[in-house]
């Protein structure tokens, strides 16, 4: 017996268009502050955060606003980004 939210389920997915889906992926990918001191070192999670809002630029035709998300997960990927202090405590370095 199929149960029926994950029949409604597939059927929002299917629904959604590509923004859409990429608007909730990039939702769920966000580092929240709260969550902040367990994943700045998380090289993965921070990869995923930065191309699921380059999907998002994409797939709103905006090209230009995509690549520095894209360069940043590239970064996060070769270790040529290293994590920044918290944002909460006054640091204003900036990441290359």
């Amino acid at each position: 017996m199929l149960n029926t939210s994950s029949v409604s389920n597939t059927d929002q997915l299917q629904s959604a268009t590509p923004l859409a889906l990429a608007q909730a992926l990039a939702e769920k990918l966000t580092i929240t502050p709260n969550q902040w001191h367990s994943l700045k070192g998380d090289r993965q999670a921070q990869a995923q955060q930065q191309l699921a809002a380059a999907l998002v630029f994409l797939l709103k035709e905006q090209p230009q606003e995509a690549l520095p998300h894209l360069h940043q997960a590239t970064g996060w990927l070769d270790r040529s980004i290293s994590p920044l202090p918290c944002p909460g405590h006054g640091n204003s370095t900036k990441q290359h």
